[in-house]
């Protein structure tokens, strides 16, 4: 309302006094009223009337557009509009605008209407929208044909309650799924960041490999939106129109939750959340929240609540003007501290307690290695990208019963066995968490509990899932990752494992790749290649002067 002068304010106001008879889209009265006023103030003047006619907001813009008030994006429940329609002034007579149109469908009102206004500053037409139960893909209104205001016939009460009816029979049911959030994913590649080795995966490889993340964090994927652009848009990534085309498609399909690919920054987070009430994570805070709940032991549930502190502390912003409220009472007066700042130093504050505890438990791995060392048993990390069997690999090779499952990121705490070969040699086999393409950093570091086992490996066991049609992205993202951590000159024994997956053909071609050994974990008897690979890898010219053979030991398994 700034540069409004006190008579128009309090013609404005008077606005409030109007009521609109549930049936009409707007009473003659008023909308001679409205017109008369707009071209006074050559601005658009706006309402919002509720379905017993009964005004509950009035706001104008300038002459080309107005902002509604911010009365909240939550959305109606199953079938349902908001209750309220949304009216308003074009000076031009210019049909309804796409920003209308996106307000009609994101804030589920029933109607959205514009008024032509007449140099004279009368009714000219009525442009007229409501939303439709369409299928996803479809336009989620429909446009009505402009009619001469005095001469609309447009039963308004009668409408709505018809389209809501409709939409009630026709839209989705949750219950099946009810208590799970509801995901729409939305992947962007970027072209010119994208790595020109044919290393990077397609769009629909990561689309498989998000919603697969999204399987095992128990999120139901309701849809999935992507796009190709040269460049990031510093601001909503994905830019302002294709997002508002986004939550249009989220309203669409009941989605709860949007999953960006890939991570968002700190100020693209906080603007696609201030632009929609819908929760906005990123792939990077999905495998955050897979690792929350799969950590059992006490280290890991420390390793995941210090990588979740560093990712959100960048993130903590200002909700409302409530959290920029100064602390009182005594010792707290003056400037002080706002809400947020207080937030960010106890989370600095806990991220310090977090690293000296977790040091701790750093102190006491040493210490087990070092007995292990003391043996002269040689060490074998089986690594890999996430679910290529690596935990099942373990198990058929020491008969034990480490957790194994067909979903991502089923092993996060370190887990040593050890494994006798014939002539009373034994080494140390110890499974580590699955790697996984652009793993931050962060994580990374906070995951060196099952990382450290690879400072001590003598030899690394590439585990890749040969069925898998983005195993050779998968081979480059784990190559990579070792490189990054430092251990890109440990010897290594690259394995492809589901072997009974692939057909006769595909079989034959892995034969002949030299270096590698086929293999099917579930098959105990498939490992015998393998076995002999690592018997002759670990006690040959090279590292006998390292390891000679040790002591007959007990065959028991040891957890670490």
């Amino acid at each position: 309302m700034a540069g409004l002068k006190t008579s128009e304010l309090k013609a404005l106001e008077r606005i409030y006094r109007r009521h609109i008879p549930p049936q009409q889209v707007l009473s003659e009265e008023l909308a001679g009223y409205l017109c008369k006023l707009s071209r006074d103030m050559q601005r658009q003047v706006g309402l919002l009337c509720n379905r017993r006619g009964e005004i509950e907001h009035v706001f104008v813009g300038d002459a080309s557009k107005l902002t509604l008030p911010d009365f909240g994006r939550l959305r109606a429940g199953r079938g349902r509009f908001r209750g309220l329609r949304l009216v308003h002034t074009h000076l031009r007579n210019e049909p309804l605008t796409r920003d209308d149109l996106v307000d009609l469908a994101l804030l589920r009102l029933d109607l959205v209407a514009a008024v032509g206004v007449t140099p004279d500053g009368r009714p000219m037409d009525l442009h007229l929208a409501h939303l439709l139960p369409t299928a996803v893909g479809q336009t989620p209104w429909q446009v009505l044909p402009p009619e001469p205001f005095y001469r609309t016939q447009v039963d308004a009460e009668a409408l709505v309650a018809s389209l809501e009816t409709e939409f009630e029979r026709i839209s989705p049911t949750v219950q099946a799924n009810a208590g799970q959030d509801r995901a729409l994913l939305v992947i962007a590649e970027i072209t010119r960041k994208a790595p020109r080795d044919g290393t990077a995966m397609t769009l629909e490889q990561r689309q498989a490999e998000l919603e697969e993340l999204c399987h095992t964090a128990g999120v139901v994927v309701t849809g999935v939106v992507t796009q190709r652009r040269p460049e990031v848009d510093p601001k909503y990534l994905v830019g302002r129109g294709k997002l508002e085309d986004i939550l249009v498609r989220s309203m669409q399909v009941n989605a709860t939750l949007l999953v960006f690919d890939p991570e968002l920054t700190p100020g693209q987070a906080h603007a696609i959340g201030a632009f929609n009430d819908i929760k906005v994570i990123d792939r990077t805070m999905l495998i955050l929240d897979i690792f929350a709940q799969r950590a059992k032991s006490r280290d890991g549930k420390l390793q995941v609540e210090l990588a979740q502190l560093k990712y959100m502390l960048p993130r903590l912003q200002e909700k409302d003007t409530m959290m920029s409220r100064l602390t009182g009472g005594i010792g707290g007066r003056g400037p002080g501290e706002t809400k947020l700042e207080i937030n960010r130093r106890r989370a600095r504050e806990r991220i310090h307690r977090l690293e000296q505890e977790i040091e701790k438990y750093g102190r006491q791995r040493v210490a087990r290695r070092q007995m292990r060392s003391e043996r002269g048993l040689p060490v074998v990390a089986i690594v890999g990208y996430t679910n290529a069997g690596k935990s099942t690999l373990l198990n058929a090779l020491t008969r034990s019963e480490v957790l194994a499952e067909d979903k991502l990121f089923a092993t996060l705490d370190p887990t040593t066995r050890r494994l006798r070969f014939p002539r009373e040699r034994e080494i140390i086999i110890a499974d580590t968490v699955g790697f996984i393409r652009d793993l931050p950093q962060d994580l990374a570091r906070a995951f060196r509990a099952t990382l450290e086992e690879l400072a001590e490996a003598d030899l690394l066991l590439h585990v890749v899932d040969a069925s898998d049609d983005k195993r050779d992205q998968q081979i480059a993202a784990v190559e990579r990752i070792l490189g990054e951590l430092g251990y890109g000159e440990t010897p290594r024994l690259m394995v492809f494992n589901k072997m009974d997956r692939l057909s006769h053909d595909e079989r034959a071609v892995v034969a002949a790749m030299s270096g590698v050994i086929g293999i099917s974990a579930l098959n105990i008897d498939s490992t015998k290649p393998l076995l002999d690979a690592l018997e002759e890898r670990l006690w040959s010219a090279a590292l006998l002067g390292r390891h000679a053979d040790p002591t007959t030991l007990p065959h028991t398994g040891e957890d670490s």
